[in-house]
């Protein structure tokens, strides 16, 4: 068993509590959740140790009430979240640059990108993000009405990538909206968002999730993106009206992996096999052959970053397909090459999104590795100033 020294949680009380829920787990499941649970606490208190050890030396810093320091014009632009508590907020430090609210929390007043405190900004630098958003209840943001998407993404990743990129009330644009996961988590983090989607009934969707998630409405319109960005007034530069963007979050339709038969489980069960098109349209680039694609996506991206501001930034989703013989299929890699050729934008990196979620088959099983493939890759690509 675990080492008794170390043990925080009561072996006794797991073992009741397997048996209240009817699981015959045994010792060696016991064991095995007993040495989490113990790594789960230690992680805990290392992590506030580390939070007491800034505290007290922050406590050690230089400081005066932000309401003596910080001007009209420093104030009327700080984040709602600092505004709330300024009056019991200090400035710290002899830069006079970082406001401290009574929670501990820090802003940096030259932070032009978001309005994060320090904390949050570094958490979102780890290159992989490991989630499991719920499919069902609250916590799934109408994952129900949504699913008629055969990719929905989750408003709660969007939210978190947008906080980042963009301050309140900035705009990002989403050509690829799908059923409006961008547009959604735009809403629930006081952004503006513009989607595009040739498909009427996922436009229809978006508004019916969004409804009824009590969420403020984003605008959403029905047509061709790739003609749409292409043309030199469009309902995009109405939308705008002169603005510029400072988010392009998409998760473009890649070749015609939808459009081609399921192969792996779905064929191994007998269950439906049959394509899932995202729309029927010859236009949609989810329909179009790679070669095909790539060019069309490139001209897209390039067209949507002359709308962004100086600084502004273009994240995209892409899944690498299987590997094919000679052919890799690293379309993450053929994606970064060519975007950074667009003059203007330069790349910046990656963050992998392993979905947790996603069904374990045994692929290959018993002859050969087949990955199953639970993670999308986040590129990020930043447009230079006065391009």
């Amino acid at each position: 068993m675990t080492d008794k020294k170390q043990q925080v949680v009561n072996p006794e009380a797991l073992r009741a509590l397997f048996e209240k829920k009817g699981i015959d787990a045994g010792e060696a499941a016991l064991e095995e959740t007993l040495k989490e649970l113990d790594a789960l606490v230690a992680e805990k208190i290392r992590v506030q140790k580390n939070k007491n050890r800034i505290v007290k030396n922050d406590s050690e810093k230089e400081q005066e009430k932000a309401t003596e320091v910080l001007s009209k014009a420093q104030i009327e632009k700080l984040p709602k979240w600092v505004r709330d508590q300024l009056k019991d907020s200090v400035v710290i430090g002899s830069s006079k640059q970082v406001i401290q609210t009574p929670d501990g929390k820090k802003y940096h007043l030259g932070n032009t990108l978001n309005e994060l405190p320090g904390g949050e900004w570094t958490f979102f630098l780890n290159s992989v993000i490991n989630t499991r958003y719920p499919t069902s209840g609250p916590e799934s943001y109408a994952h129900s009405i949504r699913k008629i998407h055969p990719s929905p993404k989750p408003p709660q990743l969007m939210r978190q990538i947008i906080e980042f990129f963009t301050k309140e009330n900035e705009i990002v644009f989403d050509y690829f909206m799908g059923v409006g996961g961008t547009l959604l988590g735009a809403s629930l983090c006081n952004r503006r968002a513009l989607g595009i989607d040739l498909n009427r009934d996922y436009i229809k969707t978006y508004q019916e999730a969004s409804d009824e998630l009590g969420l403020a409405p984003q605008t959403a319109i029905l047509g061709d993106s790739i003609k749409l960005l292409s043309k030199g007034e469009s309902e995009i530069h109405k939308f705008l009206n002169g603005e510029k963007i400072s988010l392009v979050l998409i998760d473009p339709p890649y070749g015609d992996m939808m459009s081609r038969p399921k192969t792996g489980e779905a064929a191994k069960k007998k269950l439906d096999s049959a394509p899932t098109p995202y729309t029927d349209s010859e236009d949609d680039l989810g329909n179009m052959d790679l070669e095909s694609f790539f060019p069309i996506f490139n001209q897209s991206v390039e067209s949507a970053a002359k709308l962004l501001k100086d600084k502004g930034h273009v994240v995209v989703f892409i899944k690498d397909l299987q590997p094919n013989g000679e052919n890799t299929n690293l379309l993450h890699a053929r994606m970064i090459e060519d975007l950074n050729k667009i003059e203007g934008l330069q790349y910046l990196g990656m963050k992998i999104w392993a979905d947790q979620g996603v069904n374990l088959y045994p692929y290959g099983y018993p002859y050969s590795f087949v990955s199953n493939q639970i993670h999308q890759y986040i590129l990020i690509f930043r447009k230079r100033d006065g391009k």
